[in-house]
């Protein structure tokens, strides 16, 4: 177990937060909401995987991560997840930057993956037993 390493690793999710809270309401930047969710989420995930087996994946697949820390907590909405893993490797390429299969993510959409990834970053602070203002 390696608590300063999983808090890092929760500090840096909670970045992603930090700025999704400065762009949510921008619908021009919707599709970098997306990415900054799939960031937390991912990075808070990966917290709890350095908290209990001080073993972290270099992988960024929602999916697969999610189903490594299933023992420790549960997450219910696969389909954001699979929304966020596509718009995340979508973002890396300029072509298809960002886009959702009905097109870019909308403002609605962009708010949803914002409270999913603060949601995923509160269960985890619970997890661990710490208020989010020790994180910060």
């Amino acid at each position: 177990m390696n608590q300063d390493m999983a808090l890092a690793w929760l500090k840096a999710s909670y970045s992603d937060l930090a700025v999704i809270e400065e762009i949510v309401h921008n619908d021009y930047l919707s599709h970098m909401v997306a990415f900054h969710s799939q960031q937390s989420i991912e990075k808070s995930f990966k917290a709890i995987l350095e908290f209990h087996t001080n073993r972290v994946p270099r992988k960024h697949d929602l999916l697969l991560l999610k189903d490594l820390v299933l023992e420790y907590i549960e997450v219910d909405n696969e389909d954001i997840l699979e929304d966020l893993n596509e718009l995340y490797i979508d973002s890396r390429y300029p072509n298809s930057f960002g886009i959702l299969p009905q097109g870019k993510p909308t403002l609605e959409n962009a708010k949803e993956f914002y409270e999913f990834a603060d949601s995923i970053f509160n269960m985890v602070c619970e997890l661990f037993n710490v208020n989010k203002e020790d994180v910060i």
